[in-house]
């Protein structure tokens, strides 16, 4: 038996993946052990947890796998740090104690942290390389085009590849500083969010704006071509320096200084949303359209952080430039772990691919799951109220009479999901034909920011009666819009106005299931089959034959800052220190008003406790 580790870290989202024989045995993120969101340290939490599920000393190990090649990105942090002297001195001051402490000594470090001897084998594969083996060999497909795209990994900024049975040949690819990730990112900074966690609120928010920077984007700052590579005018941006994302100049062509954290936002920050949002989407159906004549392919595989960009998967899934499209869960570094894995196995082994018609993530439920004797002492050793529920289908009629009655329930469920979604695992559960609830869940129990949209899970059967979609998106990771039935009428108030309140404008129902439809009237969809989720189906299914009604919101079990839960225990904490109503612990039911109140002081320190993404 082949057994392969793969590693991700030193950057962005640890993470480690164990492969037995070619089968995803466990994946999972340093963040949901340690509980420092985005997580870049030696993932030593998540390589335990893949060990111990495979029962695999690692000692074992046949290959460790680190998800890119170090010397080459200190080559390209060198060369970059030349090219901008002197601006970028400080950058390269901070930078360089940890290469020489532990980046370029990946090996030893490697070794020390599992513990393992000098003979075991370690491989590093190109990060772009283990992007691409993330996006096609747990795909459903026997042959497929390949598109990368993200920041930066070693030089490549984005790849074009070709995935057939086993094998993949990489075939063109984009090079630093000409980044369509970067650029997104350097929006998202410039409009107050955090970099490499904020990018999704911009997309959030772009519905609200008006593109009209877009031509200033095009003209200015990007020299777009045809088959969708561009050159970056560098004149505006500082991130080649390692300093800022932007600069003066940057400020001057969007009518003043960056907005700060925290601030309001105000319509600028929406209408150079909508308008990095246009370009963005513009300038990857051209990309697809370049791989699809370039390949010759009906089927596409993506990944990297731009592939989380579900609003352009969404516009790319109806183009109609490929017959299907699959994308990786986990598109951004944590999958590189997954990537590197299976890159070793197929591409260097040679070993045979067996294709799942279905993928082969299981619903990207690869992290650790907890029984009952693990969490019964848990609940009595805080002294928590709770029912035990043996029968399951007693279980799921309460919890979805509980959402149907208003509640706000946490539901922790099986084994925990790979990749940066909640998909009824670990995830806080609302009725969407509620339009009081995005607002409830957004200010009371999420404590983020009162725009950001909700996500419907819906019963794949019933997907097409009430979205204009025909397809599957298990992994939520595609935008459509709400049926013309189930929308409402046009009213004043229910049209995005420039000079409306953003606050005023989220509180208009726009559709029969308003806390799930968006200002432009798109919800990004989550579809539920028996296959990948389980338990999380048959709550659905019992919602649906209480209420009629097929969905439900899902969001992420964690607040503002705080990384998805991953235990009983953060779970425990969530419910208690938020106004969530029900938390459903595997068979174990609690109920906030049996609970003895915490004090509002102690809510206030967990809200604090964690750093504001």
């Amino acid at each position: 038996m082949t057994k392969i580790l793969g590693i991700s870290a030193y950057y962005h989202d640890s993470a480690a993946a164990l492969l037995q024989d070619g089968q995803i045995i466990a994946a999972a993120q340093e963040e949901r052990f340690t509980r420092q969101k985005h997580d870049s340290n030696f993932p030593a939490r998540a390589v335990d947890y893949c060990l111990k599920q495979g029962n695999c000393p690692a000692q074992e190990l046949d290959y460790i796998v680190f998800y890119d090649k170090p010397l080459l990105k200190f080559d390209r942090l060198l060369e970059s740090y030349l090219a901008f002297a002197p601006a970028g001195l400080p950058s390269f001051l901070k930078a360089m104690p940890v290469w020489l402490k532990t980046k370029l000594h990946l090996p030893r470090e490697i070794r020390r942290e599992l513990a393992v001897s000098k003979s075991s084998r370690i491989i590093f594969t190109r990060h772009h390389e283990s992007h691409a083996a993330s996006a096609f060999y747990p795909s459903p497909f026997n042959e497929a085009a390949i598109l990368t795209i993200d920041g930066v990994g070693e030089w490549e900024t984005a790849s074009i590849g070709i995935g057939s049975d086993n094998k993949i040949e990489m075939k063109q690819s984009m090079n630093f500083p000409h980044s369509l990730g970067l650029l997104y990112s350097a929006f998202t900074y410039f409009c107050g969010f955090r970099v490499n966690s904020g990018e999704y609120k911009l997309m959030g928010l772009a519905p609200y704006g008006n593109p009209r920077y877009s031509q200033v984007i095009r003209d200015k700052l990007i020299d777009s071509r045809e088959d969708g590579s561009f050159a970056i005018n560098m004149r505006y941006f500082d991130y080649g320096a390692g300093l800022r994302m932007t600069n003066k100049r940057f400020a001057e062509l969007f009518g003043g200084p960056a907005r700060a954290a925290e601030s309001p936002i105000t319509q600028r920050e929406m209408d150079i949303a909508a308008s990095i949002q246009q370009v963005t989407e513009e300038i990857l159906l051209r990309m697809a359209a370049h791989v699809q004549k370039l390949t010759g392919m009906r089927k596409l595989c993506l990944a990297g952080g731009v592939a989380l960009n579900c609003v352009a998967n969404g516009k790319l899934r109806r183009s109609g430039i490929f017959d299907d499209i699959w994308i990786q869960p986990a598109s951004g570094d944590a999958g590189g772990a997954l990537g590197a894995a299976m890159f070793v196995q197929h591409q260097l082994l040679d070993n045979p691919r067996i294709v799942n018609e279905m993928d082969s993530m299981q619903g990207a439920r690869l992290g650790p799951k907890f029984d009952e004797a693990t969490i019964r002492p848990l609940l009595d050793k805080e002294g928590a109220h709770y029912h035990y529920r043996p029968n399951t289908y007693e279980l799921l009629k309460e919890t979805a009479k509980c959402i149907a009655d208003g509640k706000v329930v946490g539901w922790f469920q099986g084994r925990m999901e790979f990749g940066p979604r909640a998909l009824g695992a670990r995830s806080i559960l609302g009725d969407p034909r509620d339009p009081g609830m995005q607002a409830k869940m957004n200010l009371q129990i999420k404590f983020r920011e009162s725009f950001r949209p909700f996500a419907p899970a819906i019963l794949a059967e019933c997907v097409a009666d009430y979205f204009d979609y025909q397809h599957i998106s298990p992994y939520m990771l595609e935008v459509a819009s709400v049926s013309k039935k189930h929308q409402l009428a046009a009213t004043k108030e229910s049209t995005p106005v420039a000079s409306r309140d953003l606050r005023e404008q989220l509180q208009q129902p726009r559709s029969t299931v308003p806390a799930i439809t968006h200002v432009d009237m798109s919800a990004r969809i989550q579809t539920v089959d028996p296959y990948r989720h389980g338990r999380f189906y048959d709550l659905l299914s019992a919602f649906y034959k209480q209420t009629g009604c097929p969905l439900l919101i899902n969001t992420s079990f964690n607040i503002r800052g705080e990384p998805i839960v991953g235990s009983p225990e953060d779970a425990l904490r969530c419910f208690l220190l938020t106004d969530m109503d029900v938390l459903v612990l595997e068979n174990f039911i609690l109920y906030k008003q049996d609970q003895q109140k915490l004090p509002e002081a102690e809510r206030e320190a967990y809200r604090k406790g964690f750093k504001l993404d």
